[in-house]
């Protein structure tokens, strides 16, 4: 971990603030030899700016799981089934973006919770954190690969799914190789157009299952009171696999917070707004599939099992609207969603990556970077990891799709489930260290009973997730499936645990597990040192009762700018 401290100059404005300090050695302006694969003295940059980081917030919550695999939650739970299911990873969510929030907007680094891990609680859980995330995000690539190919082949089947990602893989990869300014201008244009397609979606839904489209008339109520909970309690909580990676990503605000200008305010104001996010993307969206498709009808699982785009949920309500024309153009958008959605999988790994081996747990060599701020090495490897979709010529796309869904969405819930235990340890060390709240830019409501209530819910969910595996009514060779669909994501992430332990007892004897609270680190790479919240806050007041009236603002900005010319 780095020994340098960059503490935010108030005197400076956005753009002149410090560099994330992940680097081990070497000082700020250093930026190493000029080789294409950079130096391990270089920095990643700070080039993002606020309004990115509030649709990175946004975009990450609209994805391949929202687009493709919600149907089959329907198809298992029932609408009212798969409501619940996603109501309640919903909630759990919630609560942990909001704990992580709290604990990015202090001490905004690139390894996010791998690195709270580390500092709060123990080197083994940063470690395992790190590298389970890291596998998580990487690991999604292919199937985001293959969600990527059952589009395209709605307009032509010419081409298998590994030809397609070969033609999606390198465009993406050397769209990676830009500064981070450009990952993200893209997902803010990205995050608009799926907001405007599922706000679209939403309003047509709706309009549609209430009868309001002329020659089309709608389902009403119909397909609610065929068997809302037709799967039981067995198919809602089978639906929790479906909603925890339909959610993914909603943690890489915090990822994104080491690269971007103002953590201590964007962070905040990208975190929010959660909860309305949740509502209106996941729980509404759900709502409308529920009351327009009818849970028996076989496109709700197409989409999910074949190559068959048309299938998709969304598609099929336009469709059934009397909007057959604009299934190109929703396809289109879904398309988009889909590069998006691989575009964030290579930023979040290789920073992950990074991170890791910064903190020497991974190869130094992964700890190179450019001078435009870009871990060129990290990147590779995770190119190589999409290669996976070669798997599809062998067991088929809807295989290959549901058995990464099944290892990257058991796994983001231990994840989550570690992030908030993190955040109640940071809470303690924080008390333990006389610091004071007000020098958390933000707090998270209720804690700590949001964390506790996290963590509790999130375990119930997986208990309920392995009881389900077990009573579902398959037999043989399927149960055996089904059990290790749900354990798999748990065997990677306590192997990992297992295997960090085993490293840090022969690598460092003596030295303890778990981090004592009074040597916890809050000032490495913090927006501010003790104390410095309330300054900062009295600055901030300060300007702004000095601005110019509404009226003369921009007559303000001009006199600043010819001073300074």
């Amino acid at each position: 971990m780095s020994d340098s401290k960059h503490v935010f100059d108030s005197a400076d404005d956005s753009e002149s603030l410090p560099i994330p300090t992940l680097a081990a050695g070497g000082s700020v302006d250093d930026a190493g030899p000029k080789r294409w694969l950079g130096s391990s003295k270089n920095k990643t940059v700070r080039g993002m700016q606020s309004r990115h980081l509030t649709f990175i917030a946004i975009g990450e919550m609209i994805g391949t799981g929202l687009f493709l695999s919600i149907g089959d939650s329907v198809a298992t739970a029932g609408p009212g089934g798969a409501l619940v299911a996603y109501a309640l990873v919903g909630l759990f969510v919630y609560g942990v973006v909001m704990t992580l929030g709290e604990m990015a907007s202090l001490i905004p680094v690139s390894g996010a919770f791998s690195t709270f891990g580390d500092r709060f609680v123990s080197p083994v859980l940063g470690a395992t954190l790190g590298w389970n995330y890291y596998l998580q995000w990487a690991l999604s690539i292919p199937s985001e690969l293959v969600a990527a190919s059952i589009i395209l082949s709605y307009w032509t089947d010419k081409l298998q799914t590994w030809e397609w990602s070969l033609i999606i893989i390198f465009p993406v990869f050397a769209f990676n190789l830009l500064p981070v300014r450009n990952y993200g201008e893209a997902e803010f244009w990205f995050a608009g157009i799926k907001v405007v397609l599922i706000v679209m979606f939403i309003l047509v839904g709706l309009i549609y299952d209430w009868g309001g489209v002329i020659g089309h008339p709608g389902p009403g109520l119909s397909n609610i009171q065929d068997g809302p909970f037709a799967g039981g309690f067995a198919g809602t909580v089978q639906s929790f696999t479906y909603a925890f990676f339909s959610f993914g990503g909603v943690e890489l605000v915090a990822l994104a917070a080491g690269e971007s200008a103002q953590p201590h305010k964007a962070v905040p104001r990208a975190i929010k707004a959660t909860f309305f996010r949740i509502v209106l993307f996941y729980i509404l969206t759900c709502l409308v599939i529920g009351l327009c498709i009818n849970r028996n009808d076989d496109t709700l699982e197409s989409a999910y099992f074949d190559s068959d785009v048309a299938a998709s949920p969304v598609t099929i309500v336009f469709q059934r609207a009397g909007f057959g024309a604009a299934v190109h153009v929703v396809n289109a958008v879904l398309l988009t969603a889909v590069l998006s959605a691989t575009n964030s999988c290579f930023y979040a790994s290789s920073r992950m990556l990074l991170s890791l081996a910064r903190e020497g747990n991974a190869p130094y060599f992964f700890a190179y970077v450019t001078k435009g701020g870009v871990p060129v090495p990290a990147l590779t490897l995770t190119l190589a990891f999409s290669f996976l979709t070669f798997l599809t010529t062998i067991w088929g796309s809807g295989v290959v799709f549901t058995w990464f869904i099944n290892l990257t969405g058991v796994s983001a819930l231990f994840t989550w489930i570690a992030i908030a235990a993190t955040n109640l340890r940071f809470r303690r060390a924080f008390k333990a260290q006389g610091r004071p709240l007000s020098d958390l830019p933000f707090r998270a409501p209720f804690s700590p009973f949001l964390g506790l209530s996290a963590i509790v819910l999130g375990c119930l969910m997986f208990a309920a997730q392995g009881w389900a595996s077990t009573t579902y009514g398959d037999e043989g060779v399927e149960l055996a499936k089904d059990v290790l669909a749900v354990y798999i994501g748990m065997a990677l992430f306590f192997g990992i645990a297992l295997g960090f332990t085993i490293h840090h007892k022969i690598t460092k004897p003596g030295v303890p597990l778990l981090v004592p609270l009074l040597e916890c680190d809050f000032e490495t790479g913090a927006v501010w040192g003790r104390g410095g919240g309330a300054a900062m806050r009295e600055k901030e007041q300060l300007e702004a009762e000095n601005e110019p009236a509404k009226g003369g603002r921009w007559l303000g900005v001009l006199k600043k700018a010819t001073r300074s010319l």
